[in-house]
Order: C-alpha cells, then structure tokens, then sequence
C-alpha cells in the first residue's frame, strides 16, 4: 500500500494506512461509493502523547459531530488537522468507538475479524509508530444520531458517490485511516460490504 508518483493510493477496503504529513499539508479522502465509513486519528509528530481527542473536540466546540469549521483540537487542546473541504453529507460522528475484536464477538463472528482498532496500531506499525491504546476515533462519513432521549441512532450513509474530505496538517502529524471492515451492521450501507477508498496527499496551497 504505497503511493503512487501523483500522490494518490487505493486504501483497500477492510484496511488501514498511516501517513507522516508536514504542517501545511493536507490529504484528500475519496469515497467513490459514498458508503464507506473510516476511523480516523492524528498524532502530534513529535510527541505522540498529544492526539486529536474526541472528547476534547466535543468540549472545545460544544458539539457532537464535526463539519468543516470544528476545531479539531488534541489533548492539549490545539488544533491538529483542519477540514478545508468537505462535499460529503457532514456531521461526521465522534461518539463510537473503533471497532474492536470485542464488538465482533458480540455480533457473534467466530474467529478472527480486521477492526478499525486493530488496523490503526497495524498501519502506525508499518510506519514504526507504537501506541499503547486505541484513542476515540473520528468517525468520517458515519452517520450517527442522538436522539432526544440521549439514545443514539446509526444511520445509513448519507454521502453521495465520490464525495470527499480534505484535511490540512496544522502541524507536524502522523494521520492513521482504517477503512472500516463492518460487514455484519449497516455502518457501510444496506448491502454491508466494505469498498475501497482514495487517498491524495496534497501539498501546501501555493506550493511549487
């Protein structure tokens, strides 16, 4: 899973990658399908002890999803990635976790089945990054109401075909994708089948 000479690499479907990006660079996220939904996570690149926090992103800003203009902040509370661009439906989710060996035990799949969690600390592995635990992920074109209640509803994607997210470094960073491998609920659509994604690193806006 490397990129090609434009940037751009096919993030299979079930699977996860993790990029190194400099401050004022950015990576597109394409969902050609518009179904597919992807944990992601940020790592300050020199201290990964600071990552984006879901927790801190919802306190900061007084909100339960994230659209363009959310401050995505880590747990220092600074800005990490910022969204320049977003044509997918929004309200993009941060209260489920990743999903994890666990979950597929209760949905009662027999044997070993890829999650988010684990296809995080196998895509920062292949960059030589270690991580004790699987932060909240931000969930991207995942679609998840809160109920009046306080209960949550998941929803079918709402994303149209080629929708994508842009995500610029606001410092140095490590950024980790898992394309979600959900194929028992319809996280990723009615049909339940995890498709691929594109990823394009973009560089700074002027740059030669």
């Amino acid at each position: 899973m490397t990129f090609d000479k434009a940037g751009r690499m096919v993030l299979p479907a079930a699977h996860g990658k993790a990029v190194r990006l400099k401050a004022g660079w950015s990576v597109r996220v394409t969902n050609p399908y518009g179904t597919q939904a992807l944990d992601f996570w940020a790592f300050n690149a020199t201290d990964h002890a600071e990552f984006l926090s879901m927790d801190n992103v919802r306190s900061f800003n007084s909100v339960a999803y994230v659209n363009k203009g959310t401050a995505l902040v880590t747990t220092e509370r600074r800005p990490i990635v910022c969204i320049t661009e977003d044509s997918s439906a929004g309200n993009h989710d941060t209260l489920l976790c990743a999903c994890n060996p666990a979950i597929y035990r209760e949905l009662g799949v027999k044997g070993y089945h890829r999650s988010c969690s684990d296809n995080m600390h196998e895509a920062l592995g292949e960059i030589g990054v270690a991580f004790p635990v699987t932060p909240a992920p931000l969930n991207l074109f995942m679609s998840v109401h809160v109920r009046p209640d306080g209960s949550l509803e998941r929803l079918l994607p709402r994303s149209a075909p080629g929708a994508s997210i842009t995500l610029r470094a606001e410092l140095d960073a490590v950024l980790a994708f898992s394309n979600c491998p959900q194929d028992v609920t319809t996280i990723n659509g009615p049909d339940r089948t995890p498709r691929d994604c594109l990823l394009d690193i973009l560089p700074p806006e002027g740059a030669a």
